[in-house]
Formats: C-alpha cells, structure tokens, sequence
C-alpha cells in the first residue's frame, strides 16, 4: 500500500511543477486562485478554487453538527483565502472529498491537515479555520462519504469506502494538497504537521504506518486505535447498563459515583485541589456506595455497582476471563453517553450490527459473545487498526509523535493510549524513543477538549517547533476552557503542567496552586 501511495505522490508533484509554472509567485496568489481549478490531480479533479474574502466564510450545514469533544468555531476572524475543493477516485467505488485552504497573504510555509470524528461523513469545517488563522495551509477531507458519523452504514456493501475511511482518503488528501501548495505558492511546504484528535488521532498513526512520509511530525490526541478493540470495548459499556432492568444508572446517579471517585482519589498526588491527577493509583470500589436503607440518589444499588464495576474492569469473555481494559476511574460524568441509552453507542453498535454481524438479520448487541465478537471484529484490524510495531519507517525518517489524552475521557479509555504508547516505546531503539516520542496524560480533561480539569494547550505549536528541530518537549502548560455546554457552570481559571510521561505534576508547596509556575514534573515513587 505504501509503494502504491508513493507512485501516487510523486504523480501529484509531477502534475503540481507542471501547474507551477503557471502560477510562480506568492504575491500573485490573489490573482491566480482561480486558476487553482485546472490543476491536474491523479485519480481526481479540482471542482472548485474560489477566493474567500476575509471574515465571509459560511461553513455548509452539517449533519448533527460537529462530532462530540469539537466545539462550533467562529470563522469571523480567518484572513482572506483560496478554498480548493477537490475529488478523489482511488477505486471505482471512491468519491473522497478534500478541501485545502490556502492563505492568500502571510502563508508561514507550512502545512497543516485535520482530521475527523466518529465515522467521519463531512469536512472538519470547525476545525481548519485555527490553523488557517495561523498562517498554515490546511485539508481536510469527508474519507470517503457524506453523512452524520455516527453509524457504519456507508459501508455496508461497500468495502473500498472502508478502506477510505480506514486509511486511504487522508493519503489522497494529502496528496491533493501538496500539489495545490506547490502550485499556488511555487513551492512544497518545509513542514508536514498532522493535528487532531479521536478518528483523527487514529488517522494520525494510521498516516506514520502506511504512508511514514507524509508528515514530519503528527499530534494524536485520544486516538480511536485500535479501533477494533475500542468498538468492543463501547460495546460492552454499553451492554452492562441494559443486561438488567435494574443495571441501569441515571445522570444523578453517574454523579454521585463521580463525586465518590474525587473524595477517594483525589489527594492522592499530594494536593487536594478537585481533581483526579493520578487515576492510575485510584482503587475506588463502588460497593462503598452501595445503598442502604433509606439512601436516594447518592448510592447504588447491588446491580448497578456490578455495571460500574464492569466499566472499571474491562471487557472480560463468558468464561470470565479479562480481554481487554476498562475506564479509568474519574471517567463517570462523560460516560453518560455511553451508558445512558437503551443501546450501545451507536458508533460502535453499528459497526458489529452492519459489518461485523451485517449477514445475521435481526442480530443485537444482546447475542454478542464478547471473546468471539472481538476476535470477529478483528477481521477489520487490516483496515481500521495501527499496530503499535508498525510505525519504525516514519520513525527512521526522524518523524515525531505527538501523543496526548485526557484522564476523564468517557468516549475513548486513556488506558488505550497508554498501552499503545508503552508497546510503541518497547518496540522503538532507544534514541527514537527519548528524542521522537512523546505522551501527556491531562488530569480532568474529557474526550478532546472540556472537563473538570485543563484542556487547552497547543500541540500544533508543539509539533510545529518540534519537527522544525526544536528539543522534544517535556513540559506543556495547559489552561482550563470554558464550558463546551450551553448553561454548565464555570470553574474558576486554572493552569497546569503536563508532564512528559511517565512524570507527573508535582505541587512544590507553596505558591498558588491554580499556577503552573508552581509545580514541578517528577517521576514519581510509587
């Protein structure tokens, strides 16, 4: 796949020096976007190259709106740009759109290409006008389909459309946008940056295995990989509220569970401060709100400590025995929407109901046996999933890996990303592995952004000064959003720093303790 993508590449800086000597000049770039239009693409065309006027841009409706942890984004402010719309065609079933962004003034020389969520289905509008703002060219693509992303049923029937979901569209992506680069500046990009999270981080280390030259430098946040074990792994949170009709919990009960977590756990790493730090050392067993009589909605009942304790512990087969890990503790309040529905979540529900049980009518997630079904949904791995030893090409060339995830993520467990990070460290040279790696872990961040913690912090700049020869990060300095949710409270402003894996963030003991300054990264003792 990777010598095929190769061949495609070099078509399209071929196709894109042939366009260059058309269109020369930087400062001739407002002139000549609409030229943009007859560049010659591999497998593909350019549909449209228009002129976007500073401040104008009208993002298209989407179906439900942006995917779940992106917030809507204010296009307001983005500079003048050259908005390329292209079409791609891999296979005969192929339909991938891509859209480049192009400043027309200010270009920093550098690319950078989002991401998606869920199954994709649309253009990360909400996403591209940041880096744009930055002075950053930028793509996106749909993968392949239109739709909401939450359900696998553009795939049904259609194997090739997975496959452009799976890794395909975001090469062809890339593709089109170095040509479109070469072509409208004169010159490639001195930097390929790879930025997003979710699918899109999963995209991200999908890119370094299949395609380890298209980008120098990649940041993964709370990546969906392996997204076979993560589809099991939905599913089976899921499950465990509907296997009884007293299974169930409500939000207050999910809460107090949550605020249960928090006086158990929070001091842990040293400072009380309403945060879980150190989920890793929390041991909280729900039977210690198991209800009496007399409780309310500040306990569980015997049912519903075994549906969180089944959360907790992780996926386990009919014999009993553990397949795969749980959510860590800290995780309630976003689990919610996993848990609170009738059904699993339909992202992974829809995955087992259409493609992995599709030739079974009438299959539920009620008949799913969980050590078959993972081994069933494995026959997807080739596809859909990123080997933690497959990515030593894009090392060799001395790429960089950004990886990042939030502690309370209730979408995506971080102990994904731990396991994937250790497997990926063990199965790097030593040197690689100190100089081209990196993972923070966010206290109270949910899945991409929000949550109780920080969760504002800039990994494209990360990246950006990494990959440019810049020393591997060791400290970030993270600050707390605002609430994503129309009404939630606001927490009091905070920073932090996130400390490079496996050091954690330390109080020194005086100071402000909602100050970065005043703590210090360590590895710890226990």
């Amino acid at each position: 796949m990777a010598g095929m993508g190769t061949g495609r590449l070099r078509a399209g800086w071929a196709a894109a020096a042939i366009t260059a000597a058309c269109i020369t000049s930087p400062a001739a770039a407002k002139a000549d976007c609409a030229a943009m239009a007859k560049l010659a693409l591999p497998d593909g065309e350019v549909t449209s190259a228009t002129l976007v006027p500073a401040g104008s841009f009208q993002p298209p409706q989407l179906p439900g709106g942006p995917p779940p942890g992106v917030a809507a984004a204010s296009f307001q402010n983005l500079p003048e740009f050259c908005r390329i719309q292209a079409t791609r065609r891999p296979s005969a079933d192929s339909d991938i759109k891509v859209e480049v962004w192009l400043p027309a003034t200010g270009w920093n020389g550098k690319f950078a290409a989002i991401g998606n969520g869920i199954w994709a289905g649309s253009i990360s509008y909400f996403e591209m006008g940041r880096p744009l703002a930055r002075g950053y060219a930028v793509a996106a693509t749909d993968t392949g389909h239109t739709g909401n992303g939450m359900t696998a049923d553009f795939a049904v029937g259609h194997p090739e459309k997975l496959k452009d979901f799976g890794y395909r569209a975001v090469h062809e992506m890339v593709v089109t946008a170095k040509a479109a680069i070469a072509a409208f500046y004169g010159r490639g990009p001195q930097l390929s940056l790879w930025n997003s999270c979710s699918t899109g981080g999963r995209q991200g280390l999908m890119a370094a295995h299949r395609y380890p030259e298209d980008f120098d430098a990649i940041s993964a946040m709370a990546p969906a990989n392996p997204m076979t074990n993560l589809m099991t792994q939905s599913m089976w949170v899921g499950y465990q509220p509907n296997r009884a009709p007293a299974a169930k919990l409500s939000r207050p009960k999910l809460m107090a569970t949550h605020q249960a977590v928090l006086k158990q756990c929070d001091k842990l790493d040293g400072l009380e401060d309403g945060l879980i730090s150190r989920p890793d050392l929390c041991s909280f067993d729900p039977v210690s709100i198991q209800c009496k009589a007399g409780d309310g909605d500040s306990c569980l009942t015997a049912e519903q400590v075994g549906t969180m304790r089944a959360v907790y512990d992780g996926v386990r087969d009919s014999s009993g025995a553990w397949l795969l890990p749980g959510f860590p503790r800290g995780s309630e309040m976003q689990l919610g929407m996993l848990m609170m529905s009738d059904a699993p979540f339909p992202v992974a529900d829809t995955f087992f109901s259409m493609l992995v049980y599709g030739d079974k009518p009438g299959w539920t997630f009620r008949q799913l046996d969980y050590g078959q079904g993972l081994r069933d949904a494995r026959r997807f791995a080739d596809i859909l999933d990123v080997p933690a030893d497959g990515l030593d090409p894009f090392f060799a060339r001395g790429g960089k890996l950004l990886l990042s995830h939030g502690w309370n993520d209730g979408l995506i467990p971080a102990t994904n990303t731990l396991a994937f990070y250790h497997d990926l460290y063990a199965a790097l040279p030593a040197a690689q592995a100190e100089q081209q790696l990196r993972l923070f872990m966010v206290p109270g961040m949910e899945h991409c952004a929000g949550g109780e913690g920080v969760s504002q912090f800039d990994t494209l700049g990360t990246i950006d000064d990494w990959a440019a020869g810049g020393a591997a990060p060791m400290r970030l300095v993270a600050t707390r959003a605002a609430p994503m949710m129309p009404g939630a409270p606001e927490l009091p402003p905070l920073s932090r720093p996130l400390c490079a894996w496996p050091m954690v963030a330390q109080y020194n003991g005086s100071g402000d303790p909602s100050e970065a300054a005043n703590f210090s990264c360590v590895v710890p003792k226990d």
